[in-house]
């Protein structure tokens, strides 16, 4: 069997376009839905342009136009939707039922991976007040590409390097603290990082592969499962310095919450549940799941020493 075709539904964002970069990467026929709606957003469309000198199809579609989604997933063997799912930058997650309506419609696709990519929102039914939508969103479009019976891989990426190792995570920045950094409660909850590259790369390995065929793919790779006191720990290694410690507790930490705008407060609950609860580790990876540092160890995966290294 050849590799398989593939189309990337937002394909100029945060991960997308590193998703269409693997998918060119790997030698498969990739394809980028252009969408009429970036109207004069120069910037996406150069990125859009820059595909094409990569050796990638720009399919025009519209989620306005069912016909036209019909069209372009017709053309391919696997719908990778990468549409933003956080609130401050835009939330559009049931957006994809139109993709499933036309996935449907199509009946031709062997693979679609929807947009996931962080917690399991299958774990997360117990999420707090606003940001549980996140989840509750993304239960809504699984439900709709089971009851489809569309072939389906979920990718739970969790906690994004670059949202989270650069600034320890701290919560309301992207480069590290110089003097003092806070602390969720005693630190030492384990949290699983991933390199934004690593996790296009072994989304782009599990499409064809049968065994993560209608299962959750999490990308939980050993040497990157730390506690917020080891990430500080190898930032202080790094830098040579020590930085004062605040410990917040999960009451005061919640209790921050109605300081914030909805967005804040999103940012907030899920912080809550990643750094106090545990959520990203608190579990073994059972039936119908898979981790990808395992099914593909051929992949080097980027460890956070390393990827800190570009912040000092």
């Amino acid at each position: 069997m050849g590799k398989s075709k593939v189309l990337v539904v937002g394909g100029t964002g945060y991960i997308g376009r590193r998703i269409v970069k693997a998918s060119l990467a790997e030698g498969h026929e990739t394809y980028v839905l252009q969408r009429p709606e970036i109207g004069l957003d120069i910037d996406k469309l150069q990125i859009l342009l820059s595909f094409k000198k990569q050796g990638a199809h720009l399919i025009e579609g519209s989620f306005n136009d069912h016909k036209s989604l019909v069209d372009a997933v017709k053309q391919v063997d696997v719908v990778i939707c990468t549409m933003s799912g956080v609130h401050f930058r835009s939330h559009n997650i049931l957006l994809q039922l139109k993709l499933v309506e036309a996935i449907k419609e199509a009946g031709n696709v062997k693979r679609f991976l929807p947009s996931e990519f962080g917690m399991d929102p299958a774990r997360m039914g117990h999420a707090l007040e606003p940001g549980r939508v996140t989840f509750d969103e993304k239960m809504v479009v699984r439900k709709a590409i089971e009851e489809a019976n569309i072939p389906f891989t979920y990718v739970i990426a969790n906690c994004f390097a670059g949202y989270f190792v650069g600034n320890l995570s701290q919560l309301g920045r992207l480069t590290p603290p110089k003097d003092q950094v806070y602390l969720y409660g005693d630190g030492n909850v384990k949290v699983a990082f991933t390199d934004e590259e690593d996790v296009a790369t072994y989304t782009i390995k599990g499409i064809d592969d049968p065994t993560t065929l209608n299962k959750t793919l999490y990308i939980r790779p050993p040497h990157n499962i730390l506690t917020q006191s080891e990430l500080i720990q190898k930032w202080e290694t790094l830098t040579g310095n020590k930085l004062d410690k605040i410990s917040i507790t999960a009451d005061d930490f919640l209790a921050s919450m109605k300081g914030f705008d909805l967005a804040g407060q999103v940012g907030v609950g899920h912080f809550y549940h990643i750094f106090y609860e545990g959520c990203l580790t608190n579990f073994e990876i059972g039936e119908g799941s898979e981790e990808a540092s395992k099914l593909y160890p051929q992949v080097e995966y980027t460890r956070m020493d390393d990827y800190m290294k570009i912040y000092v």
